[in-house]
């Protein structure tokens, strides 16, 4: 055995276990871990501005790619509760990040000493496993025990506390004897299978719901093949966006109250049977539960044995891994085409895409300022289908999740349900991180882009290059297009008259001024027609300068986006498309 600090294990795990790409800040508490990483020379740090951007840019680093796993790092007291928005994303999307913390020595933990905060029980609710480390001897376990539960079952976040004098401590430790643990993942059994092929094929109109944990299993393949076996559309949730390319055939459509297609919504009301695949039924995926299940019969496979039944109880529940109940499916599935006992789906099939081309909202608006729609078009044209999409909460993730095209896995990065203001910025970084060479372009509102511009800097500092388009109408639009059933605009305009831009004409902020004084190259954009150029150009300047580029276009203050209060009531504010060119860039040419 080896004799080493506790935190030279630590590191020494971590490269073990494939964990070497960290975000973070150093501070007294956890100096002793940063001297352990430069002394290693082998862990990847990301220096952020803000301990709170540090574990967005892990949580967006683990969505990158499969078997990522960011490392977000921090002083003690205020570090860790930085944290907690970054756990709470993250747990509540089941994205593994492992959140490292400082503390007081053991002694002083029950002395409130400078900076000593019981993190443990804080993050407890908003992790899979929030441990103090008190006995050095215990880091090795924990650190094991810690990538065994992130990658296990439904996956999430841990946090591990480790006191300054736990981090200095001596322990024998060898490396080349540990092993990192097997995950446990359940599996769908072939009677489950049949059971649920059963319900699903005894309908005239079935439909399969990809949730975010198909993408998380890499299965997204696998979903494909059995929607083209047994020609079944397939309806992604938000978090399943990318599971079936937007221009497959079998892609019927996203359905919900906001982030979702008409014809999507359209296609799920004629639907009479259901299987959801690694989804959870999210409330703004199925509105009012009465219209959402009424005569419609439901499978709901799930990794988490609680996740059955949470929302509504469905006809069959099946634990298992979305891969595991996929592979299982296509099994039977091809059993019984060679029997031929499958329904013919393919009149159903053509119905469906009957309706994503004649089902379609207007993008093609030319006015000034501009309407949002508009800047979707353009981005639609603008950029190829390897792109990958990151965003997070406001009337712009709304829109853009109605408008742009995704046509793979991991190609849209969102915070579905916790939707953190100013996630979308460092989470960029830390896909750019997570996805080297790979085009990133994220979308924000003008409130969204101001919650964290201050991480614009590390983007420029480490050379993160990413495009990242902000729709500006100087307002909190979500916030105010929901307060119109209360009859009031309070308190949220964004806009006052920049007594040192007035060029900004009273849009408030300088968002180019900022992020040029943050190291990055910004353009501002106040007609449809110079879109395309500004992002043409924006390419150019994000390969010359490998720093982030900031589009911003000026939009009109007040724009409602489509949503409502049931599947059946989402109220079209805008003019839907008539025409081909009022959608000129839809995934189907309008027909009708």
């Amino acid at each position: 055995m080896t004799k080493m600090r506790s935190v030279d294990a630590a590191i020494l795990i971590l490269e073990k276990e494939g964990a070497t790409e960290v975000f973070g800040l150093p501070g007294a508490a956890i100096n002793p871990f940063y001297a352990a990483m430069r002394d290693h020379g082998g862990i990847n740090h990301t220096l952020a501005r803000h301990v709170e951007g540090a574990s967005h840019m892990a949580d967006g680093y683990s969505r990158a790619a499969k078997d990522n796993i960011g490392v977000c790092t921090g002083t003690s007291g205020p570090a860790g509760t930085d944290m907690i928005t970054g756990l709470y994303a993250a747990w509540a999307d089941s994205v593994p990040i492992l959140c490292i913390t400082g503390q007081a020595p053991v002694a002083k933990l029950h002395k409130e000493d400078f900076q000593a905060v019981d993190i443990e029980t804080i993050a407890a609710p908003l992790t899979k496993m929030a441990m103090t480390i008190k006995e050095p001897g215990q880091i090795p376990g924990a650190f094991q025990k810690a990538f065994y539960l992130m990658r296990s079952g439904r996956p999430g976040p841990v946090l591990l506390d480790l006191p300054i004098d736990v981090q200095m401590a001596e322990i024998e430790f060898d490396i080349d004897a540990y092993e990192p643990m097997t995950p446990s993942k359940p599996a769908a059994s072939r009677k489950q299978a049949e059971k649920a092929l059963d319900i699903l094929l005894a309908g005239k109109h079935p439909l399969i719901v990809a949730g975010g944990g198909v993408i998380s299993a890499e299965a997204s393949g696998r979903l494909v093949e059995l929607a083209e076996l047994l020609s079944i559309p397939v309806i992604p949730t938000l978090m399943g966006w990318g599971s079936i390319p937007d221009d497959h055939p079998l892609m019927a459509g996203m359905v919900g109250l906001q982030t979702s297609h008409r014809y999507g919504n359209a296609t799920f009301l004629e639907s009479d049977a259901v299987i959801g695949i690694g989804n959870r039924w999210a409330n703004r995926h199925t509105g009012g539960l009465d219209t959402y299940t009424k005569g419609r019969r439901f499978v709901h496979v799930d990794i988490e044995p609680t996740q059955i039944g949470r929302v509504f109880s469905p006809d069959l529940g099946i634990v298992s891994d979305a891969g595991a109940a996929l592979d299982v499916l296509l099994e039977a599935a091809r059993d019984r085409m060679a029997a031929g006992t499958v329904p013919d789906y393919s009149q159903w099939a053509d119905e469906c895409a009957t309706r994503k081309g004649s089902l379609q909202r207007k993008t093609h608006f030319d006015n000034v300022p501009m309407k949002p729609q508009r800047v979707y078009e353009e981005m639609n044209t603008a950029f190829g289908q390897d792109t990958t999409y990151v965003s997070t909460i406001g009337l712009s993730q709304i829109a853009g999740a109605q408008m742009l095209h995704v046509f793979g896995p991991r190609r849209w990065i969102n915070a579905g349900q916790a939707g953190p203001l100013g996630w979308t910025g460092p989470a960029a970084l830390g896909v750019v991180r997570g996805k080297p060479g790979a085009t990133v372009v994220a979308l924000s509102g003008d409130y969204d882009f101001q919650f964290m511009i201050e991480e614009l800097a590390v983007g420029a500092q480490f050379n993160l290059p990413y495009i990242h388009v902000v729709v500006n109408n100087s307002y909190l639009g979500l916030i105010r297009q929901s307060q119109r059933g209360f009859k009031m605009d309070y308190h949220v305009s964004l806009a006052f008259e920049n007594i040192n831009s007035p060029e900004t004409n009273g849009y408030g902020v300088d968002h180019i001024k900022v992020a040029e004084g943050l190291g990055c190259k910004a353009i501002r954009v106040e007609r449809p027609e110079d879109m395309a150029a500004a992002f043409a150009e924006a390419k150019k300047l994000m390969e010359a300068f490998r720093v982030p580029v900031v589009v911003e276009a000026i939009l009109e203050k007040v724009t409602n986006i489509s949503m409502g209060t049931e599947l059946d009531n989402v109220t079209e504010i805008e003019d839907i498309a008539e025409y081909a060119t009022d959608a000129p860039t839809a995934i189907l040419t309008l027909q009708g």
